[in-house]
């Protein structure tokens, strides 16, 4: 699995971070920070729905 975050799109609504925190984090001005753009296999529901709840669709997960 590889995630990968658009940080110009991100509009800072931190569902990412309070869905999977172990791979998300915002920074100071409250943009995403991925922590593991590729995490194994029992991070995928977490790095899923963290995708399909952001606002912006700044998060991609692709196998």
């Amino acid at each position: 699995m590889q995630i990968t975050v658009n940080t110009s799109a991100c509009v800072g609504a931190g569902q990412c971070v309070m869905t999977a925190e172990d791979l998300f984090d915002q920074d100071d001005d409250g943009i995403v920070m991925l922590l593991d753009d590729s995490p194994d296999s029992s991070h995928e529901a977490g790095a899923r729905r963290a995708a399909s709840l952001c606002p912006a669709r700044a998060i991609k997960v692709t196998d």
